[in-house]
């Protein structure tokens, strides 16, 4: 080869030699490429819960058992439970007591600070619009019905007195509350009080939560002038069926209607008169009679006629050999 090709060649020769040199050095730095194929993004694998049967861990002995997890319901559902049946416990018989006292001792009495609560009213009673003093024997109960004025009020509380006769006055609310002196004169003469609803409504056109308020209303504005009303109540217009009866009974007060109505309150513009009231009671005198008088007067013509008559009417009662009561004989007091 002429020397100036030699020359022209060593360049291309040197520069392979260097690439030779350059792949030798790659190859012994790089690692040896891994088979398959290329992924992206590996993912990593699920996790057990437990190993699975059979499988050891590297030193050979059993791996250790981890709690299980059940599945989990879906939102607002209930997970659903097998059936578990729970074997009952065996309870040691209980010997039977030592009585301690006689058979016949009377019971124990009860803490002290927490007494008895007494009945409001005899269970006999229960469901009735009594209209005579059962078992009383030859005594009569005046009652007054206050729920207008109180303009007989004064005659009626001076005869009383006069006489020693304790009668049994059936107030509305509403009288309490206008006349709260009144209410003091009555219960500071020694006569008993009794609840006549608080606005004198008829009672069968009412729902119970209405016959509730008329009666407790009655009641609490009763107490507030200073007397209490409970057990005893009067329907207004005497108006009353078993349903409204039982109302009432629930409500802690026994029923009282009346034996005779004098008819005063229809004063003389009525065609009633002393006379008439008198002979009213007198034609219905019987043991237990209950008699219905009225405090106010006549709206027509301002009349009084059964304070007017009272007098009369309970000397008459004394002479045919009879006493007086009031209302609490129902009650046993």
């Amino acid at each position: 080869m002429p020397a100036s090709e030699a020359r022209r060649r060593a360049p291309a020769i040197a520069l392979a030699a260097a690439l030779a040199v350059l792949a030798i050095v790659l190859a012994l730095l790089l690692p040896a490429p891994t088979a398959g194929p290329p992924s992206a993004s590996p993912s990593p694998s699920p996790a057990l819960s437990s190993p699975l049967p059979g499988a050891s861990s590297p030193g050979g002995s059993p791996p250790a058992q981890e709690p299980q997890e059940t599945d989990t319901p879906e939102a607002g559902q209930t997970p659903l439970e097998p059936p578990v049946t729970v074997p009952p416990v065996p309870v040691p018989p209980v010997p039977e007591p030592v009585p301690t006292e006689a058979p016949d001792q009377p019971p124990a009495p009860e803490e002290p600070g927490i007494p008895a609560q007494p009945a409001p009213f005899p269970e006999s009673l229960r469901g009735q619009d009594l209209t005579v003093v059962p078992g009383a024997g030859r005594v009569v109960a005046l009652t007054f019905d206050a729920g207008a004025n109180a303009a007989g009020l004064p005659k009626i509380l001076s005869a009383l007195t006069a006489r020693g006769v304790a009668g049994t006055f059936f107030l509305t609310g509403n009288w309490a509350a206008n006349n709260p002196p009144a209410v003091a004169q009555i219960v500071a003469a020694g006569h008993r009080v009794a609840n006549h609803s608080m606005t004198h409504p008829g009672f069968t056109g009412l729902g119970d939560d209405q016959i509730a308020q008329q009666v407790r209303g009655a009641e609490q504005t009763i107490l507030a002038a200073g007397a209490d009303p409970r057990p005893l109540f009067r329907f207004p217009y005497g108006e009353r069926d078993p349903r409204t009866i039982a109302a009432v009974n629930t409500l802690g007060y026994v029923a009282v209607r009346w034996t005779v109505d004098t008819l005063g309150w229809k004063g003389t513009s009525g065609g009633a008169s002393v006379q008439s009231v008198a002979d009213r009671v007198q034609a219905g005198l019987q043991p237990g009679e209950i008699v219905l008088m009225h405090i106010g007067s006549n709206p027509d013509d301002g009349t009084t006629l059964d304070a007017d008559a009272l007098p009369q009417v309970i000397d008459r009662i004394t002479a045919a050999g009879y006493g007086f009561t009031t209302l609490d004989a129902l009650l046993g007091h």
